[in-house]
């Protein structure tokens, strides 16, 4: 990914859910042309926000066995609510069903409570190995990454007695 649009995992409950945060600020780049005078996040980065989420949902579940998660497809799409800075988009999929290397979820983003964005969203995982022998270790680099990077997103609570 070329940005990352979660900033913090608030609930992960493996092979089932997760919920994150990504907060919006001023500094976001693209808001200086979406749109001049309103910035507002645009809807296809709260869909890459809710993909995000759900790889990560994948990564950990599955130890992250797989360099690759991506974004196979998005139905049912409904955005509600502007994301505005200074707002915090909550994001929260549930996984609804796993076929082969495919994980279906049903996805919502929140502000304040209130639906900004909702669908369905399929993410496809895989290793760039399976499709050239050759990319194995640049599946080695990308695990090592998401294993550096999760830590600083999810901070799993401490268990009773412990």
């Amino acid at each position: 990914m070329r940005f990352n649009l979660i900033d913090r995992i608030t609930d992960l409950q493996p092979g089932k859910s997760i919920v994150a945060i990504k907060n919006l600020t001023l500094a976001e780049e693209y808001l200086a042309d979406h749109f001049p005078g309103f910035p507002v996040m645009p809807g296809v980065l709260m869909v890459e926000a809710l993909a995000q989420a759900g790889g990560w949902l994948i990564r950990h579940t599955e130890d992250f066995r797989h360099s690759t998660v991506l974004l196979k497809s998005a139905r049912a799409l409904k955005f509600v609510n502007f994301v505005t800075p200074g707002k915090m988009l909550q994001v929260s999929l549930e996984i609804q069903g796993w076929q082969g290397d495919e994980c279906s979820f049903k996805a919502s983003g929140t502000v304040d409570g209130q639906t900004a964005v909702a669908g369905r969203l399929v993410l496809e995982r895989f290793n760039l190995r399976d499709r050239n022998p050759a990319a194995a270790a640049a599946d080695e680099v990308q695990n090592r990454h998401w294993r550096e990077l999760f830590p600083q997103l999810w901070t799993a609570p401490a268990t009773a007695g412990a």
